[in-house]
């Protein structure tokens, strides 16, 4: 099982004036936990990370003397040019492919570990959990137009799991279709592909804001006893 892990953060929202994949938590930078759990997982044979030139040193020095391959690529201007690269960049024996953002730190072995053995099954699948908050659809002046089921809702998260050859060609089609997407599932959703949910439970947050940093400190605090 292959895995690519998009490491091209920034620290806009988090207020910093670097990659927040290396801000320190709990000890380490962000990115170190991520893969951390991805090195872990059994089921994960070789890992390639995407990222900007400017951070390529640090992140490296992160994963010196890992158990299992790790490659660096190039990462491109989005997201996704960036996964578009690092599907050009797996090897050419790849068949299933696992898309992780590194900023899900709290990710476990586990949850790789299931994600591998639903897409090795045939299935595409996004970890993702359901929503609990009521949710609102509001137009450019505040107003609210609707409120959508609830129980019909799930909040996308990573890794996301999927067979090379078909997310290649998902990302050809939003190339020559000038489609521009935030998640890989929605390329399959696009072209009617089935994708399927896989409950990641609440904790596997994306570090986004200096609040996330205190919620992801905490919730490694109780791991760790």
């Amino acid at each position: 099982m292959h895995l690519l892990i998009a490491a091209a953060g920034s620290g806009r929202r988090m207020g910093a004036t670097r990659n927040k994949l290396l801000l320190p938590l709990s000890g380490q930078p962000v990115l170190a936990w991520t893969l951390q759990a991805a090195l872990a997982a059994e089921t994960i044979h070789w890992i390639g990370i995407i990222g900007q030139e400017i951070d390529r040193s640090e992140i490296l020095d992160l994963v010196g003397g890992a158990p299992k391959p790790v490659v660096w690529i190039a990462g491109g201007d989005s997201r996704q040019e960036s996964v578009e690269r690092g599907l050009a960049g797996l090897p050419t024996a790849a068949k299933h492919v696992l898309i992780h953002d590194g900023a899900r730190c709290l990710a476990t072995p586990d949850l790789f570990n299931r994600c591998a053995e639903a897409v090795r099954g045939g299935q595409a699948v996004i970890a993702a959990t359901p929503v609990t908050d009521t949710i609102k659809k509001v137009d450019e002046s505040g107003l609210i137009t609707a409120t959508p089921n609830r129980a019909e809702l799930w909040a996308a998260q990573t890794p996301q799991a999927f067979s090379v050859d078909e997310l290649r060609q998902g990302h050809r089609e939003a190339r020559a279709n000038g489609w521009t997407v935030t998640d890989d599932a929605s390329l399959y959703e696009r072209l009617g592909w089935p994708v399927n949910v896989l409950d990641a439970g609440p904790s596997n947050i994306k570090v986004t804001t200096p609040f996330d940093l205190t919620v992801a400190a905490a919730v490694l605090a109780e791991r760790q006893g």
